[in-house]
């Protein structure tokens, strides 16, 4: 076979320089047999022979051999080690402009050697996609959509392509949106199906492309899907099921293409994807409650939601879920429920439905993400919300469990989340029982280590909870905090140019309020807190430089 092989060869370059077109294509013919027969050997004898160089003249669109030599660079282009000299041949180019035949064997074979050529090279996709191969394979979509050969190459080409960040552009200025719901309304089988999902999926992240394929009517194809696979028990229909319902959440990720479904609270999807919460299955349960936590995503919705009763829709299915639930689904519907206690005037009114009793049935869960939203979740509750965070303060299962989670250092989430409803319930609830039953479980160290967190939102948190703490009831703190260095660490806060101008403001303060604690004065007297301080009386911002004066005054009165 090598020597017929090396024969053929020998000839097509002595044809194709003579320009015998009948003798081309018959050692053309002969090339294809010998690439079905042993692939890698005969590529191997192809790149060899230096015949990668005549195929350039002859993909030129008018030759009748085009076809033929796009089908042979298809093939050797399956093999990894022809790419490269495919590309120093420099066939892309000539490939490229094939694409802009009418002839739907030469679309083929030619979509098929530039898809292996490119076959997992970012690099060559991007090139691709700076010679504009995207709109062109749209186009072609859209003439050749009865051809089911041309139609699946496209679908190749674009789940490939689709994969780079810098081809989002480019197909959201195409209809593509329109061609692949029109596509997808057409297809019967599940295959063909799979396929559009794998371009969909990747193209959805995009946000216009989002709201172009809400436009072209793709949610109401999903939700055929979701319609026609909820009740059956086959694998493909199960799989179908789970990707139409998580490429709607994804579809909602969007600002413009959730608002557009949510419609003020009227829009049709929107119902629909509520009547999945309640559903017996686990998939759709876990996408309605996503959905809920996509519409939720701005404070008019989630007023609306929240008056509407989705609250109970959620708890009804959280309570179905407490014991050995589906993780998924519980990480979700607690999702949904943090974000709609974000508008203030929710906060009662999902308080009053027994939200937070439904949540604290979670606090045994040992899985990190439900922790994370749980604990977000009551944080959200009990903000301005002094009888609620009375309640749960003074709640002594709730903080032995934050004061764990607190060192869960493998999970820096939930440790910053447990700290931040620490300090949460004392700021809330100002309240001396909150801050015992915290000082009993052993907290207040966590507050002083949150103060030296690198985020200033939770370094304020905990500095004016600790505030809150010396100022309510020093005397059952004071060995925590002498035990946790808080005085050397307001040092620290203090003497660093770097500190916000409110970490400096509620240093002093928590200063002054430490200064009745004969332990905590010493540590005080004992560190050059006077010069620190006297140099900010100078600070650019006038509140922290007012402040420095009255601790200067303070802490000169009581030396």
């Amino acid at each position: 076979m090598a020597d017929s092989l090396c024969e053929t060869l020998q000839k097509l370059k002595l044809t194709a320089a003579e320009g015998g077109v009948d003798n081309l294509e018959r050692d053309l013919d002969g090339l294809l047999k010998a690439l079905a027969h042993s692939n890698a050997e005969a590529s191997e004898k192809i790149q060899e022979s230096g015949i990668l160089k005549v195929f350039l003249d002859l993909l030129a669109p008018q030759s009748s051999c085009a076809p033929k030599v796009a089908n042979i660079i298809a093939e050797i282009a399956k093999n990894e080690f022809m790419r490269s000299p495919c590309v120093d041949a420099g066939l892309i180019p000539p490939l490229v402009q094939l694409l802009h035949c009418k002839d739907q064997e030469i679309l083929l074979q030619t979509g098929r050697a530039l898809g292996n050529i490119c076959y997992d090279s970012h690099i060559l996709q991007a090139q691709l996609i700076g010679m504009g191969v995207i709109p062109t394979l749209v186009k072609l979509l859209g003439i050749h959509s009865q051809n089911a050969a041309l139609t699946e190459m496209c679908l190749v080409a674009f789940g490939n392509l689709a994969e780079l960040e810098s081809s989002k552009e480019q197909f959201a200025s195409t209809n593509i949106a329109e061609e692949l719901a029109s596509l997808f309304r057409k297809q019967a089988e599940h295959e063909k199906k799979e396929m559009i999902f794998e371009v969909l999926a990747p193209l959805a992240e995009n946000d216009t492309i989002k709201l172009q394929l809400v436009d072209a009517g793709l949610v109401e194809c999903l939700l055929d899907v979701v319609r026609q696979t909820v009740d059956s028990n086959k694998d493909e229909d199960i799989a179908e099921l789970k990707t139409a319902s998580d490429l709607m959440v994804l579809l909602l990720l969007g600002d413009e293409s959730m608002q557009k479904l949510f419609d003020g609270g009227k829009g049709s999807v929107f119902q629909q994807v509520l009547s999945w919460v309640p559903s017996h299955n686990h998939q759709l349960q876990l996408a309605g409650a996503l959905a809920i936590a996509n519409f939720a995503r701005n404070d008019g919705n989630c007023i609306h939601m929240v008056d509407a009763g989705i609250v109970q829709l959620l708890l009804d299915l959280l309570d179905r879920h407490v014991e050995d639930g589906n993780v998924t689904v519980q990480h979700a519907a607690l999702s949904a429920l943090r974000n709609l206690a974000i508008p203030v005037v929710n906060k009662s009114k999902m308080l009053s439905a027994g939200v937070s009793d439904e949540v604290l049935k979670f606090l045994k869960s040992e899985m990190p993400p439900v922790q994370f939203k749980l604990l977000g979740t009551l944080r959200m509750l009990i903000d301005t919300q002094a009888d609620a965070a009375d309640q749960l303060g003074k709640n002594a299962k709730l903080v032995g469990r934050l004061v764990e989670w607190c060192e869960a250092k493998d999970h820096a989430g939930v440790m910053g989340e447990s700290n931040r409803l620490l300090s949460a319930l004392i700021r809330h609830s100002k309240s001396k029982d909150v801050i015992r039953t915290i000082i009993h479980a052993g907290g207040v160290k966590h507050l002083v280590t949150m103060a030296t967190s690198e985020h200033v939102i939770m370094q304020n948190e905990a500095l004016v909870a600790l505030g809150l703490i010396a100022a309510l009831d020093l005397g059952s703190a004071e060995k925590e905090l002498e035990g946790a260095s808080l005085v050397p660490i307001l040092h620290r806060l203090l003497s660093d140019d770097l500190s916000a101008p409110e970490i400096k403001y509620n240093s002093m303060i928590l200063i002054c309020a430490v200064m009745g604690s004969e332990p905590l004065h010493k540590e005080v007297q004992g560190l050059t807190f006077l010069d620190v301080i006297s140099k900010l009386r100078s600070h650019e911002n006038k509140t922290v430089a007012h402040q420095a004066s009255l601790t200067e005054q303070r802490l000169t009165v009581q030396s």
